[in-house]
């Protein structure tokens, strides 16, 4: 059975991570509007494949060196998830003041597996962070996964509104559950 605060934890920290690729599905739609549905909807699938993927990634690699930095749990956790959190604040913080324009070009499918690939890079540290903790990685991909997709598609179908009101501050929120969630590691 499903321990409910690891569930709790898995999806908020799913719903941390999601908020780059959320914010990037939201200024792609506001970049091109017209965009196909083909692309539209690949946004949401690439960015929680490779989100879920790579904590797994992460894990795996990270188990590897597990063993030496498992007395050091809870400190290596705080340090890698407020490394994380903080940058994400910050990269929002950045973005509030300078917003970026929109780019001339059409968006491709290349170019939304690279934004896959660059919004996800967080997750593999986090999967390392994972690992050091032995927590139960099938419910923390899953949960990272299907969160980034609804995130993303939620972005995809509120659109213009959401990403004019909350685009860089829904950053900012996953940015202070990371360092949060890392907090609890280096306390318990």
């Amino acid at each position: 059975m499903l321990d409910t605060t690891v569930f709790i934890e898995s999806v908020a920290l799913g719903v941390a991570l999601a908020m780059d690729a959320m914010a990037v599905t939201l200024s792609n739609s506001l970049c091109e509007p017209d965009m196909p549905p083909s692309r539209k909807f690949a946004m949401p699938i690439l960015f929680a494949l490779f989100q879920m993927g790579m904590p797994i990634a992460g894990y795996f690699g990270g188990t590897l060196i597990a063993p030496l930095i498992e007395a050091y749990a809870g400190i290596v956790s705080l340090v890698i998830l407020g490394i994380v959190g903080g940058k994400m604040i910050v990269e929002a913080l950045h973005e509030l003041r300078e917003p970026e324009a929109c780019p001339a070009s059409r968006l491709t499918f290349g170019t939304i597996m690279v934004e896959s690939v660059a919004t996800s890079i967080d997750a593999f540290i986090v999967g390392i962070s994972l690992a050091a903790e032995g927590a139960d990685i099938v419910v923390y991909g899953a949960s990272i996964g299907v969160t980034t997709f609804v995130c993303c598609m939620l972005a995809l179908l509120v659109g213009r509104r959401l990403g004019e009101r909350f685009g860089s501050h829904a950053q900012i929120a996953g940015g202070i559950v990371l360092i949060g969630i890392g907090l609890k590691a280096f306390l318990s």
